[in-house]
């Protein structure tokens, strides 16, 4: 268990903590908001952190191939769950970002299964970013911030659809029996 897996079973641990606070009904709402956001902050950083110490110290294991993009499914979703529950984002939106994290672990799985590494792309990448500020303005709602909120949502739902037909098109090849 070195460092980055380490950093990878915190976030994990972070979630229930993040997902309580962001759901608190009791007094001093806000300040649960704002700890919501502190943690969701921290948790987002370790995945950031947990990919850059592998790499650099060769510390990449499978355990951390697997548990690192799940993790960060986990908080991302978790949140915008949550934010459902708290009427801060539609559902149907929630619904396109998560069967798109369905779709693409489908491809790496079946990828995997024929000896292939699906890396992620730089839409990936950028889809993560957006959908990680969406959530922490989400979280803070910060009326003042209100119409810069929502473009970040609809930045962040537009790079989820394009990140998943940019992973079709570039790997539509991993569904085709006995070819790659």
């Amino acid at each position: 268990m070195n460092l980055p897996n380490k950093l990878t079973v915190l976030r994990m641990i972070m979630i229930p903590f993040f997902a309580a606070a962001l759901l608190w009904e009791g007094g001093q709402v806000q300040n649960f908001r704002y700890l919501a956001a502190g943690i969701f902050i921290v948790a987002s950083l370790t995945d950031m952190l947990d990919g850059k110490i592998a790499r650099k110290y060769n510390l990449v294991t499978n355990f951390g191939k697997f548990m690192d993009p799940l993790a960060d499914k986990l908080l991302v979703c978790s949140a915008l769950i949550c934010l459902v529950e708290l009427k801060e984002l539609p559902a149907w939106m929630v619904i396109v970002i998560i069967s798109r994290e369905f779709i693409i672990s489908g491809f790496r799985l079946v990828a995997s299964d024929n000896g292939v590494v699906i890396a992620a792309s730089y839409w990936g990448k950028f889809k993560t970013t957006f959908q990680m500020i969406a959530v922490v303005l989400l979280i803070l709602k910060i009326e003042a911030l209100s119409m810069v909120t929502t473009a970040v949502v609809w930045i962040a739902l537009a790079l989820t659809v394009i990140s998943l037909v940019d992973y079709i098109v570039k790997n539509a090849g991993v569904l085709k029996e006995g070819k790659m």
